[in-house]
């Protein structure tokens, strides 16, 4: 018998990995959103159940021929199977097709869905995550993302959306919502709930599914933007993390443990597409570019960066772009950093940012810079309590105690 740590630990590599193919398989199979979902789950129960008699060589491939089969199992019971008959049938060459997680996300993102449930749908379908860290990701309540999930599943059905990649002339009516989406997967992975810093399953899944979408869309200078992006803050992954296992920031990174060929890359795919446009993606990705073209944290071009954010606000106008813009705007040389305060104090306001870790730990920088460290320690006390992370809540609490702030 194989022991059940290892089963479940395998089990658990499976998920991560596997999840989304598996799931995309059986929606091609069924197109029913919510009974592929079933069939995916009980598939990975079965696995617990038999995997300790013996581990199967290929996890993913078991894993996706017992959840076609339990969907088969499940229609045949219907009363309703020759209703759902024509709809089985699938077309010729669609087994395996590598870009099936791509088209669940183009299923997840048709226009008839409102943008807040594709979102939120997606994230819940593409990567498995539950209903409570698709909340964390979206900054909203737990209940909000299930009502969003469960109303965007009955629009699905309702309108009989079909399971495919659209039309080339039905693409850039969706592309906005699926570059958003494949970002918010690499943003759930890249800063994870739990005790890790990162989940590489998300963020390499994130990586797969931005290279399909620039080699489904070359003439796009978005997709190209948002891949550079992300293969550019992949390159810097390594360094992010000590070799105690604590959280590095970009200030202080290694340099030289920064992925050159990644790097280079992203930062071709950048440029490439800030020369045929400046689009959301395009300025974040000229961000990400000037912050790795830089000599050193104390020789970025704050200045640019700034500019950067604020033609960003123009198209995009987010609390989170208006904090990273004043999160830049208190490094450029010679800045007030009481009005840099000011304009935190003032996004203090936006309910988006109420549970953001991020808005209490960049005021409590500039605070301590401002020699107000009463109130820096407030505010990394707020920080702490907003972390999900312990990483960074580990990362934090170091800082509090470094000021002696520690209650």
């Amino acid at each position: 018998m194989t022991e059940a740590v290892e089963v479940t630990r395998v089990v658990d590599q499976a998920h991560r990995e596997s999840w989304s193919t598996v799931l995309a398989s059986v929606v091609r199979l069924t197109r029913d959103l919510d009974l592929a979902e079933d069939c995916t789950q009980d598939a990975f129960v079965q696995a617990l159940r038999t995997w300790p008699d013996g581990i199967p060589s290929n996890p993913g491939g078991w894993l996706t021929t017992v959840a076609r089969r339990l969907a088969l199992d499940r229609l045949r019971r219907e009363t309703n199977l020759w209703r759902k008959l024509p709809l089985l049938v699938e077309e010729p060459g669609e087994i395996e097709q590598p870009t099936d997680p791509l088209r669940l996300v183009f299923t997840c993102c048709h226009p008839a869905l409102a943008r807040e449930s594709q979102v939120a749908l997606t994230l819940r379908l593409i990567c498995g995550l539950t209903t409570r860290e698709v909340a964390a990701v979206l900054l909203i309540s737990e209940s909000t993302a299930a009502a969003r999930i469960t109303r965007a599943k009955k629009k699905i059905a309702a309108a009989g959306i079909p399971y495919r990649i659209p039309a080339d002339h039905e693409l850039p009516q969706r592309l906005d919502a699926v570059l958003t989406v494949v970002h918010l997967v690499y943003t759930a992975g890249h800063l994870a709930a739990g005790s890790a810093l990162t989940r590489t399953d998300l963020t390499g899944r994130a990586v797969e599914l931005a290279r399909m979408l620039e080699r489904l869309m070359p003439d796009e200078p978005e997709p190209q933007a948002l891949l550079g992006l992300l293969l550019m803050t992949e390159a810097r992954g390594d360094a992010r993390v000590s070799a105690d296992g604590e959280l590095v920031l970009l200030a202080d990174q290694d340099r030289s443990r920064w992925d050159a060929q990644l790097l280079a890359e992203g930062v071709s795919r950048a440029t490439a597409a800030l020369e045929r446009g400046h689009g959301r993606f395009a300025l974040q990705a000229a961000v990400a570019g000037l912050h790795v073209t830089a000599p050193s944290w104390s020789r970025t071009n704050w200045g640019q960066v700034v500019r950067m954010y604020d033609a960003m606000l123009v198209s995009w106008p987010t609390p989170i772009v208006a904090l990273n813009r004043a999160a830049a705007h208190s490094l450029v040389p010679g800045a007030d950093l009481n009005t840099v305060l000011g304009e935190l104090d003032a996004l203090s306001k936006e309910p988006a940012l109420a549970t953001y870790a991020y808005l209490p730990a960049t005021r409590a920088d500039v605070l301590t810079r401002l020699g107000r460290t009463d109130e820096a320690a407030e505010a990394y006390r707020e920080a702490i309590q907003l972390t999900a992370n312990e990483t960074e809540r580990r990362f934090l609490t170091a800082r509090l105690q470094a000021r002696g702030a520690q209650s």
